[in-house]
């Protein structure tokens, strides 16, 4: 990423820009200039006038001078990495480089980043050569995920008296990309690949070199390399390889963005955590051979690479993974207030394997994600306890409507989820690995919901 070569510093800004550049110093020197020449006029001094004229003629040379100074100076701004999972380092290098004939005086460089990274660096850079270069460098760092603008670079000019500064800013603007955190999944089997929908059936995954060979009669056209001559010989014609494309795997991570939903805000609340969940469950998907298809309780299909709204998985999960890590680092809250957006958009289509990142449900919202289910191979939803994040950050809550996590979790399971509650400080890794020992526990048919289990510091 570079900030082109703008000619921020060799930009004519105009004389009344430059006055409006003095400094303290600056104004101070001609009020007291223009003082002088009042007192010499009232008083009759001539040599008070000709001290008032050097302490109001002095500013003025200043913004003169630097007013027609052309620097011409170009600026490049390189990020490494451009992309950070919340709270990871990124350095930003900066290069100047003087494209005049003339050397500069000394220059201050400061580039503009968001609160949230830091303050503001700055950094002084002495005399520079005609054609010369420096490099200087500065780390930002950020908490929460999101899309963070960096620059204008700007570049303050000033006199050697300190009489005016005037600040020059090149237009580009990079982005750092703060994605959610994605934490190691255990290679488990959840229920319903068995049926189906997930790596229970070799053919589902896609596997390179698993083409099903199946023979048809020669066409018109055929390549005579698809020529399969043992089928040949044992119909009495021609036959031809028919290859099929063994059918992927598909996933659809679900995650409720409901405002009303989530409890609290910052890096370590509810929403949070359920963001990073979804991040750590597709991107273990995709690894694993996955199709993976994003979707959030407005009914919205994250935009995917194969048109329909996912991102494949297997060989080309690398390219996919940096896409929906993109798009989950600026996901937010949505004003929705129920999922039934969410069920018509996986009523629609074949869903295979359902993880879902659900935030407080009353009766109703257990009910429609109990529909919701229904569409599935197999379904495992997390289900966060927004009154034990409201109580560990010490807040309190307004009464909703919202029934307990457990009760929530005990719906969700009579309707055949594979539910677990989750709580502050749970591993998703140790609520995955549990999820699927529950699921294998009776396959075919929902858990008891009265059964207690303990993983991560829920029960239930």
């Amino acid at each position: 990423m570079s900030e082109g070569g703008g000619e921020g510093a060799a930009e004519h800004s105009g004389l009344r820009a430059a006055l409006g550049g003095l400094t303290t110093r600056g104004r101070s020197f001609l009020a007291a200039g223009v003082a002088a020449v009042a007192c010499s006029y009232l008083l009759g001094q001539a040599d008070l006038l000709r001290v008032g004229l050097l302490l109001a003629a002095l500013p003025l040379v200043c913004v003169l001078v630097l007013h027609r100074s052309r620097y011409r100076v170009a600026g490049s701004r390189t990020l490494s990495p451009a992309r950070v999972p919340a709270t990871a380092e990124s350095r930003v290098r900066l290069r100047m480089e003087n494209v005049s004939r003339l050397p500069t005086d000394v220059l201050m460089l400061q580039d503009r980043v968001p609160y949230v990274l830091g303050p503001r660096p700055r950094f002084v850079l002495d005399r520079v050569e005609p054609g010369g270069r420096r490099e200087v460098s500065y780390r930002v760092r950020a908490d929460l995920r999101g899309r963070y603008p960096l620059g204008p670079l700007q570049l303050r000019l000033s006199d050697p008296f300190g009489m005016c500064e005037l600040t020059r800013s090149f237009s580009t603007v990079d982005t750092l990309t703060v994605v959610p955190r994605v934490e190691p999944l255990p290679p488990v089997r959840l229920a319903g690949e068995a049926a189906g929908h997930g790596d229970g059936r070799r053919r589902s995954l896609a596997l390179a070199g698993e083409d099903d060979l199946i023979p048809r009669g020669y066409r018109h056209g055929d390549d005579l390399r698809r020529v399969h001559w043992r089928s040949t010989a044992r119909h009495g014609e021609l036959m031809v390889r028919r290859e099929e494309q063994p059918q992927k795997a598909r996933c659809t991570v679900l995650l409720d963005t409901r405002a009303v939903a989530h409890p609290g805000a910052g890096p370590d609340s509810a929403f949070e955590w359920a963001v990073a969940g979804a991040a750590s469950a597709a991107v273990h998907l995709l690894e694993r051979g996955f199709s993976v298809r994003l979707l959030t309780d407005t009914g919205a299909s994250v935009p995917g690479p194969d048109g329909a709204g996912g991102f494949p998985g297997g060989a080309e999960s690398a390219d996919a993974v940096g896409l929906l890590l993109d798009t989950l680092a600026a996901v937010d809250h949505s004003e929705a207030e129920g999922l039934s957006a969410a069920y018509d958009a996986v009523r629609a289509g074949d869903e295979g394997v359902l993880i879902a990142f659900f935030g407080d449900l009353d009766e109703e919202q257990a009910a429609v994600a109990g529909r919701i289910r229904q569409r599935c191979g197999a379904a495992v939803a997390f289900v966060l306890d927004g009154d034990a994040w409201t109580r560990g950050s010490g807040g309190t809550r307004v009464p909703s409507g919202q029934v307990p996590v457990a009760e929530r979790v005990g719906l969700l399971r009579r309707a055949g989820w594979t539910a677990l509650p989750v709580t502050p400080g749970d591993a998703l890794a140790d609520l995955w690995r549990a999820a699927a020992d529950r699921a294998g526990a009776e396959p075919g048919r929902p858990v008891d919901a009265s059964a207690p289990e303990t993983v991560g510091g829920g029960r239930w």
